[in-house]
């Protein structure tokens, strides 16, 4: 059982809450990024620098995430390859991505992109709230607790 962070991305607020959590409940947390990702020194806590490049981040997390890990990312594409191999899947407000609702995500993603490749101005997501911080970290505060159920079986 692995946190898996799509760092390129991720707010600090949100890095913080992980790196909280993963020492908390003694879960190893890795933060993969192509620039190094500062955090608090950790057995737990693991930083992975990976070239720069189109998805080479991307494809880093996809070939060590596993069944029973959580990845964290804005990345829908990303998310749809990690749901497929059996591993959990949420961004960083703390909406989860499922089986069930990935292809709806990918065809309203694919179809934003064609939007905005013709010109039409979509706007960028709201402002990160405080709001948004609390839904991640009861998120991730649910998501730990039911995986240490599991292991504990």
């Amino acid at each position: 059982m692995t946190i898996w962070v799509d760092a390129d991305a991720c707010p600090a607020v949100i890095r913080d809450i992980i790196c909280r959590a993963a020492q908390r409940t003694c879960t190893p947390a890795v933060f993969v990024a192509n620039r190094l990702t500062s955090l608090p020194a950790s057995p737990y806590l693991r930083a992975i620098v990976v070239a720069k490049g189109f998805d080479v981040a991307d494809a880093e997390i996809a070939r060590q995430c596993q069944a029973d890990d959580l990845l964290v990312t804005g990345d829908i594409p990303l998310a749809a390859e990690v749901l497929a191999q059996g591993a959990s899947a949420f961004n960083f407000r703390g909406e989860a991505y499922s089986p069930d609702t990935i292809a709806g995500l990918l065809t309203m993603r694919d179809f934003m992109e064609t939007m905005r490749a013709s010109g039409i101005q979509s706007g960028g997501p709201p402002p990160f709230s405080q709001a948004d911080r609390q839904q991640f970290a009861a998120r991730l505060d649910q998501w730990l607790a039911a995986s240490l159920r599991r292991i504990r079986q």
